[in-house]
């Protein structure tokens, strides 16, 4: 079985543009790389788990996210960093295109886009961590099963308490929260 980091794409691994599908736009937030360093070096693997309702709302197209992936592997294949898999839900309940006007279970808080990869990658839940910047991201984690960082960024405006909204550790950027991480495995291991 291998462990996972789940991790949301806006806000967390890159800056939040709004519904920005432009691969020109797309930088990595500072101390990410060093940050999937840490983690790869302790055998995780990486998923990226993203709520992308401007499909929904009629602002893009479903393939407008292969430019998005596809910048994002080519920012990090230099440090030789790759992510394993790409799960996005198009859906939103108040969409404007009918096909994905829905409620499902794949959109964060709910935990789909999650349970799916860990079936199609053999991943241990358990063992496995999802990094967000909204408290939708902590949920959708540990409905899952996982533990859980908030990258306390700003980006979390609501703050709606919850049973499955309390993060296991709250990180002021995507480098802590890697630290964190690697430390208490670090520990674990007798390390």
């Amino acid at each position: 079985m291998n462990k996972a980091i789940f991790i949301d794409k806006d806000g967390t691994l890159i800056p939040d543009i709004p519904y920005n599908v432009d691969p020109e736009k797309i930088t990595l937030q500072e101390g990410v790389v060093e940050g999937l360093k840490l983690l790869k070096a302790q055998g995780y693997i990486f998923i990226m788990i993203s709520n992308q309702s401007g499909v929904a709302r009629g602002f893009f197209e479903e393939e407008a996210l292969t430019g998005v992936k596809n910048k994002i592997q080519v920012l990090l294949e230099k440090d030789e960093i790759r992510f394993q898999g790409f799960y996005w839900s198009f859906n939103h309940p108040q969409g404007t295109v009918e096909k994905y006007a829905v409620e499902c279970n794949f959109r964060k808080p709910k935990p789909g886009m999650i349970l799916q990869a860990a079936a199609e990658h053999q991943i241990d839940l358990q063992q496995s961590w999802m990094i967000g910047d909204i408290l939708n991201d902590v949920e959708a984690g540990k409905r899952a099963g996982c533990q859980t960082v908030l990258i306390d960024n700003g980006n979390e405006t609501e703050w709606v308490p919850g049973e499955y909204r309390t993060p296991d550790y709250k990180a002021k950027n995507f480098f802590q929260a890697a630290a964190f991480i690697t430390d208490v495995h670090s520990t674990d291991l007798g390390i």
